[in-house]
């Protein structure tokens, strides 16, 4: 029998890709604090890469101390534009304000993935990707928002790519699944090291 995986997330899109991927797990949430664990790193001067793998360890470490036998993935996203790094928007106010603030600008999104096993680390690492936005008019962000409601609450970005989002873009630099928050393919690959999936 195969080793038994859990994503220590709840996030339904890294479920969507690692479910077309073929990968048989259960989603089971980490139970941190991220917030507070987000500000302490920051206030330590942490680069938004580091931010993304510290969370994600503390993620799949928390749900290994409850699961010990299961190989626990746990995964974690910043977005950074400069110095500035960017939390999901809590109101349509607060999207609008992201978008515009992205306007004319590249940002650099970074997907980091941690594998953990009876409390260990075996494994860790970070994608990148910089995303080119064009130049937005606060009308057409206004509209925008207006036709993706909600939905635009659940990104850090205020954006999906995989829908309508996509005309927010003039250039992207690096995979799909990095810009979604799960660096799949170098996990894929690890799994299969570890023969967790037939190679």
């Amino acid at each position: 029998m195969k080793q038994e995986l859990i994503l220590a997330s709840s996030s339904a899109s890294r479920q969507m890709l690692m479910r077309n991927a073929g990968l048989t797990f259960s989603a089971i949430p980490a139970d941190i604090d991220e917030r507070a664990l987000d500000e302490r790193l920051e206030r330590d001067g942490a680069r938004p890469e580091e931010v993304a793998l510290e969370l994600a360890r503390a993620k799949a470490l928390a749900v290994s101390a409850l699961h010990p036998e299961a190989l626990v993935l746990g995964c974690d996203q910043t977005m950074a534009l400069g110095a500035r790094v960017y939390h999901k928007p809590k109101t349509m106010a607060e999207a609008q304000a992201h978008l515009l603030s992205l306007s004319g600008k590249v940002h650099r999104l970074n997907s980091a993935a941690v594998l953990v096993l009876k409390g260990d680390v075996l494994w860790q690492t970070v994608s990148s990707a910089e995303l080119a936005v064009r130049t937005l008019s606060a009308e057409f962000v206004s509209r925008h928002l207006e036709r993706v409601g909600d939905k635009a609450l659940t990104s850090v970005g205020a954006y999906q790519l995989e829908g309508e989002g996509i005309q927010l873009f003039t250039a992207i630099e690096g995979d799909y699944f990095t810009i979604l928050g799960l660096p799949l393919l170098p996990l894929l690959s690890k799994l299969r090291d570890m023969d967790v999936i037939d190679g």
